[in-house]
Protein backbone atom coordinates (compact mmCIF):
# COMPACT_ATOMS: atom_id res chain seq x y z
CA UNK A 1 0.00 0.00 0.00
CA UNK A 2 1.90 3.39 -0.77
CA UNK A 3 1.84 6.54 1.50
CA UNK A 4 -0.35 8.45 -0.69
CA UNK A 5 -2.82 5.67 -0.15
CA UNK A 6 -2.54 5.84 3.71
CA UNK A 7 -2.26 9.39 3.73
CA UNK A 8 -5.49 10.10 2.08
CA UNK A 9 -7.69 8.32 4.81
CA UNK A 10 -5.24 10.12 7.18
CA UNK A 11 -7.27 13.15 9.58
CA UNK A 12 -4.71 14.91 10.45
CA UNK A 13 -5.19 15.95 13.85
CA UNK A 14 -4.30 18.83 16.34
CA UNK A 15 -6.00 18.95 19.90
CA UNK A 16 -3.44 20.11 22.59
CA UNK A 17 -4.53 22.42 24.75
CA UNK A 18 -1.64 24.46 23.69
CA UNK A 19 -2.54 24.94 20.18
CA UNK A 20 -2.28 28.01 18.60
CA UNK A 21 -3.82 29.69 15.44
CA UNK A 22 -0.04 29.56 13.70
CA UNK A 23 -0.17 25.76 14.73
CA UNK A 24 -3.52 25.29 13.20
CA UNK A 25 -2.61 27.07 10.32
CA UNK A 26 0.41 24.31 9.81
CA UNK A 27 -1.65 21.81 10.25
CA UNK A 28 -4.23 23.34 7.28
CA UNK A 29 -1.33 23.35 5.05
CA UNK A 30 0.00 19.79 5.23
CA UNK A 31 -3.26 18.44 5.38
CA UNK A 32 -3.66 20.25 2.13
CA UNK A 33 -0.33 19.27 0.40
CA UNK A 34 -0.57 16.09 1.80
CA UNK A 35 -4.19 15.28 0.70
CA UNK A 36 -5.33 14.19 3.82
CA UNK A 37 -8.71 13.07 4.58
CA UNK A 38 -9.43 16.30 6.98
CA UNK A 39 -7.86 18.49 9.36
CA UNK A 40 -9.39 17.62 12.95
CA UNK A 41 -8.60 20.33 15.42
CA UNK A 42 -10.24 21.87 18.37
CA UNK A 43 -13.97 23.67 18.07
CA UNK A 44 -12.35 27.54 18.82
CA UNK A 45 -10.51 27.08 15.53
CA UNK A 46 -12.77 25.76 12.90
CA UNK A 47 -14.77 29.11 12.34
CA UNK A 48 -11.57 31.03 10.89
CA UNK A 49 -10.11 27.10 9.52
CA UNK A 50 -12.73 27.36 7.42
CA UNK A 51 -12.01 30.44 6.46
CA UNK A 52 -8.85 29.74 5.40
CA UNK A 53 -9.26 26.66 3.71
CA UNK A 54 -12.60 27.31 1.83
CA UNK A 55 -13.30 24.17 -0.38
CA UNK A 56 -9.74 22.77 -0.10
CA UNK A 57 -10.07 20.99 2.82
CA UNK A 58 -12.53 19.01 5.30
CA UNK A 59 -12.61 20.85 8.56
CA UNK A 60 -13.10 18.00 11.38
CA UNK A 61 -13.62 18.76 14.89
CA UNK A 62 -14.46 17.22 18.63
CA UNK A 63 -17.30 16.83 20.56
CA UNK A 64 -17.42 16.06 24.23
CA UNK A 65 -13.90 16.11 24.24
CA UNK A 66 -12.31 13.92 25.54
CA UNK A 67 -14.15 12.72 28.48
CA UNK A 68 -17.41 12.28 27.01
CA UNK A 69 -19.46 13.21 30.16
CA UNK A 70 -21.44 16.32 29.34
CA UNK A 71 -25.03 16.40 28.94
CA UNK A 72 -26.81 15.56 25.95
CA UNK A 73 -28.51 19.02 25.01
CA UNK A 74 -24.77 20.61 25.52
CA UNK A 75 -23.18 18.21 23.26
CA UNK A 76 -26.21 18.35 20.80
CA UNK A 77 -25.24 22.48 20.99
CA UNK A 78 -22.04 22.02 20.66
CA UNK A 79 -22.43 20.09 17.17
CA UNK A 80 -24.76 22.60 16.01
CA UNK A 81 -22.29 25.56 16.46
CA UNK A 82 -19.78 23.97 14.98
CA UNK A 83 -21.19 22.74 11.53
CA UNK A 84 -22.67 26.05 11.34
CA UNK A 85 -19.09 27.66 11.89
CA UNK A 86 -18.14 25.62 8.59
CA UNK A 87 -17.13 21.86 10.35
CA UNK A 88 -18.31 18.80 7.84
CA UNK A 89 -17.27 15.70 10.16
CA UNK A 90 -17.65 15.46 13.95
CA UNK A 91 -15.84 13.02 15.82
CA UNK A 92 -17.82 12.63 19.42
CA UNK A 93 -17.23 10.94 22.73
CA UNK A 94 -19.76 8.73 24.49
CA UNK A 95 -20.26 8.80 28.05
CA UNK A 96 -18.56 5.42 29.26
CA UNK A 97 -20.25 5.80 32.38
CA UNK A 98 -23.64 5.40 31.19
CA UNK A 99 -22.29 2.28 29.09
CA UNK A 100 -20.98 0.72 32.28
CA UNK A 101 -24.44 1.37 33.75
CA UNK A 102 -25.97 -0.58 31.05
CA UNK A 103 -28.21 2.30 29.68
CA UNK A 104 -27.91 1.41 26.34
CA UNK A 105 -31.07 2.93 24.80
CA UNK A 106 -30.06 6.12 26.30
CA UNK A 107 -25.95 6.19 24.93
CA UNK A 108 -28.04 5.33 21.34
CA UNK A 109 -30.35 8.34 22.03
CA UNK A 110 -27.65 10.50 22.59
CA UNK A 111 -26.00 9.38 19.26
CA UNK A 112 -28.72 9.53 17.33
CA UNK A 113 -29.65 13.32 18.62
CA UNK A 114 -25.89 14.55 18.39
CA UNK A 115 -26.10 12.78 14.19
CA UNK A 116 -29.11 14.76 13.54
CA UNK A 117 -27.32 17.72 14.36
CA UNK A 118 -25.01 17.22 11.88
CA UNK A 119 -27.53 17.99 9.05
CA UNK A 120 -26.21 15.29 6.66
CA UNK A 121 -22.20 15.60 7.81
CA UNK A 122 -20.65 12.87 8.83
CA UNK A 123 -20.43 11.70 12.61
CA UNK A 124 -17.88 9.44 14.16
CA UNK A 125 -18.43 8.05 17.67
CA UNK A 126 -15.29 7.63 19.59
CA UNK A 127 -15.72 4.68 21.83
CA UNK A 128 -12.64 5.08 24.07
CA UNK A 129 -11.57 0.83 23.48
CA UNK A 130 -8.89 1.44 25.92
CA UNK A 131 -11.72 1.58 28.73
CA UNK A 132 -14.03 -1.44 27.71
CA UNK A 133 -14.31 -5.10 28.15
CA UNK A 134 -14.79 -6.94 24.81
CA UNK A 135 -18.16 -7.06 25.66
CA UNK A 136 -18.69 -3.47 25.79
CA UNK A 137 -17.15 -3.32 22.61
CA UNK A 138 -18.96 -5.55 20.91
CA UNK A 139 -22.11 -3.97 22.30
CA UNK A 140 -21.02 -0.51 20.97
CA UNK A 141 -20.54 -2.09 18.03
CA UNK A 142 -24.49 -2.59 18.06
CA UNK A 143 -25.04 0.89 19.39
CA UNK A 144 -23.40 2.72 16.42
CA UNK A 145 -24.64 0.55 14.42
CA UNK A 146 -28.21 1.11 14.90
CA UNK A 147 -27.54 4.73 15.32
CA UNK A 148 -27.07 5.41 11.81
CA UNK A 149 -23.85 7.24 12.78
CA UNK A 150 -21.29 6.93 9.79
CA UNK A 151 -18.26 5.48 11.90
CA UNK A 152 -17.10 4.35 15.19
CA UNK A 153 -13.62 5.59 16.41
CA UNK A 154 -11.50 4.12 18.99
CA UNK A 155 -10.34 6.69 20.79
CA UNK A 156 -9.61 9.97 21.79
CA UNK A 157 -5.95 9.72 22.58
CA UNK A 158 -6.45 11.38 25.95
CA UNK A 159 -7.26 8.34 27.85
CA UNK A 160 -5.06 5.16 28.63
CA UNK A 161 -4.03 3.85 25.20
CA UNK A 162 -5.14 4.24 21.92
CA UNK A 163 -5.74 1.82 18.78
CA UNK A 164 -4.64 -1.74 18.76
CA UNK A 165 -5.19 -4.32 15.77
CA UNK A 166 -7.23 -6.39 18.13
CA UNK A 167 -9.70 -3.81 18.34
CA UNK A 168 -9.90 -3.15 14.85
CA UNK A 169 -10.26 -6.57 14.09
CA UNK A 170 -12.73 -6.82 16.74
CA UNK A 171 -14.77 -3.87 15.33
CA UNK A 172 -15.15 -5.38 11.79
CA UNK A 173 -16.25 -8.39 12.76
CA UNK A 174 -19.10 -7.06 14.74
CA UNK A 175 -19.80 -3.77 13.61
CA UNK A 176 -22.40 -3.11 10.86
CA UNK A 177 -21.64 -3.20 6.84
CA UNK A 178 -22.79 0.74 6.88
CA UNK A 179 -20.31 2.01 9.42
CA UNK A 180 -17.01 2.74 8.79
CA UNK A 181 -14.00 2.34 11.21
CA UNK A 182 -11.57 4.49 12.51
CA UNK A 183 -8.34 4.00 14.12
CA UNK A 184 -6.74 6.81 16.35
CA UNK A 185 -4.04 7.16 18.87
CA UNK A 186 -0.99 6.32 19.12
CA UNK A 187 -0.54 5.18 15.07
CA UNK A 188 3.31 5.86 14.79
CA UNK A 189 4.60 4.55 11.81
CA UNK A 190 3.45 3.69 7.84
CA UNK A 191 4.00 0.10 8.36
CA UNK A 192 1.48 0.13 11.72
CA UNK A 193 -1.23 2.80 9.63
CA UNK A 194 -1.17 0.32 6.62
CA UNK A 195 -1.79 -3.14 9.04
CA UNK A 196 -4.85 -0.72 10.60
CA UNK A 197 -6.75 -0.60 7.34
CA UNK A 198 -5.83 -3.65 5.90
CA UNK A 199 -7.47 -5.10 9.28
CA UNK A 200 -10.49 -2.70 8.58
CA UNK A 201 -9.82 0.59 9.58
CA UNK A 202 -11.20 2.97 6.52
CA UNK A 203 -9.93 6.59 8.47
CA UNK A 204 -6.39 7.01 10.81
CA UNK A 205 -6.44 9.63 13.59
CA UNK A 206 -2.54 10.65 13.80
CA UNK A 207 -0.33 13.72 13.71
CA UNK A 208 3.11 11.65 13.08
CA UNK A 209 2.49 10.01 9.31
CA UNK A 210 1.95 13.88 8.06
CA UNK A 211 4.92 14.47 10.03
CA UNK A 212 7.14 11.84 8.75
CA UNK A 213 6.05 12.22 4.96
CA UNK A 214 7.41 15.73 5.71
CA UNK A 215 10.87 14.73 6.51
CA UNK A 216 11.36 12.31 3.48
CA UNK A 217 10.62 12.22 -0.09
CA UNK A 218 7.59 14.72 -0.95
CA UNK A 219 4.14 12.98 -1.42
CA UNK A 220 2.57 16.25 -3.17
CA UNK A 221 4.50 19.08 -4.80
CA UNK A 222 1.64 21.40 -4.73
CA UNK A 223 2.03 23.73 -1.89
CA UNK A 224 -1.33 25.89 -0.49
Amino acid sequence: MDREKILSAVDHTLLGQTATWEDIKEILDDSIKYNAASACIPAYYVKPAKEYVGDKLPICTVIGFPNGYSTTATKVFETKDVIENGASEIDMVINVGMLKDKKYDLIEDEIRQIHNACNGNILKVIIETCLLTEDEKIKMCEIVTKSGAEYIKTSTGFSTGGATFDDIALMKKYVGENVKIKAAGGISSFDDAEKFMKLGADRLGTSRLVKIAKTNAPVNDNSY
